[in-house]
């Protein structure tokens, strides 16, 4: 019988997190990550594994691609864990694209049809803005409300917005690349600490992707989702949903509207969660979340290591 602990979150990290190799470690001890790649690569007609094993970088790093490897090697990680332990976390959320790993692993998407979405989420991500035109950037030691402020002083009708709040003192922009590069010479002169362009081919979460949100649509109103049976925290506007038609609306808002990962890690503080781990490759979100709540634990899964370490924490 699994056991769901209320102060437990999984949170599962998005695009950036992926690297040539990742999950390799585990896959040598638990078939189970073999086996749900071998269901990502039937779902897609390409074989996702050898993507991920031996890269290129540049392969992998293709949207279209990441999207889906990201997604199979965090829902890799759950399976592995769902295996070694009956603790459930209550609680899940996803940074941005994570949030569909989360909708998975809660049983409100299944594997298969999640896999294909993210497929076409990437692909209709790049699509909407072709290479060179658009950018992202990441601001670090402003305010938050100094970051929307210098967007909004240097659009000069042109797109920038911030779209990822992810720590405090940290704020990812994104829009039409010169109007970044504008955005970013105004936020040193505000006082940022730095402002470093992100090596991304596709500015996700601003206005630029409304059209591939409105294709997006169309996908989702033909994939079956059902009520999430942990409570999951939506990136959107910081609130669990049940409705299957409400679910398909703030996954498309997502693609267009900003990533409030403060508020997502906060709200869930705020409703007891003291233990957050982060169940995917790399470290990326277990860095953010120990600045935004520090009085809480953050674990991460992503080797055998990491999960002996988090299994035996848990069981304390």
């Amino acid at each position: 019988m699994n056991k769901h602990n209320y102060n437990l979150a999984f949170v599962f990290p998005g695009q950036g997190s992926q690297s040539v190799g990742m999950v390799s470690a585990l896959a040598e001890s638990y078939p189970v990550v073999k086996h749900t790649f071998e269901q990502a690569s039937d779902a897609l007609g390409t074989d996702l594994w050898a993507i991920v094993a031996n890269g290129p970088e540049e392969t992998l790093n293709k949207t279209y691609n990441t999207q889906p490897a990201m997604l199979a090697a965090c829902f890799a990680i759950w399976e592995v864990w769902c295996k070694q332990s009956d603790i459930r976390p209550a609680w899940v959320a996803g940074h941005s694209l994570g949030e569909y790993t989360a909708l998975v692993c809660s049983d409100a998407v299944s594997f298969e049809d999640a896999i294909r979405l993210v497929a076409a989420r990437g692909r209709l991500m790049q699509e909407a803005v072709p290479a060179g035109v658009g950018a992202m950037a990441a601001i670090l030691g402003l305010e938050d409300h100094q970051v929307v402020k210098v967007c909004a002083d240097t659009a000069e009708n042109e797109v920038v917005s911030a779209v990822n709040f992810n720590a405090p003192g940290q704020v990812v922009i994104a829009g039409h690349a010169a109007a970044v590069e504008r955005a970013m010479t105004a936020a040193k002169e505000a006082g940022a600490k730095r402002a470093l362009l992100l090596p991304v081919s596709v500015p996700s979460h601003c206005a630029l992707m409304q059209s591939a949100a409105d294709k997006l649509d169309e996908q989702l109103q033909n994939t079956t989702i059902n009520a999430p049976k942990m409570t999951l925290i939506h990136n959107v506007d910081v609130t669990a949903h049940s409705a299957p038609e409400v679910i398909r609306s703030v996954l498309k808002e997502q693609l267009y509207k900003p990533v409030r990962w403060v508020d997502t890690i906060k709200f869930m503080h705020d409703q007891g969660v003291k233990r957050f781990v982060e169940c995917g490759p790399g470290k990326v979100l277990i860095g953010l979340n120990k600045r935004i709540v520090k009085d809480a634990e953050h674990m991460a899964i992503y080797d055998p290591e990491t999960l002996n370490n988090v299994l035996e924490q848990l069981n304390d």
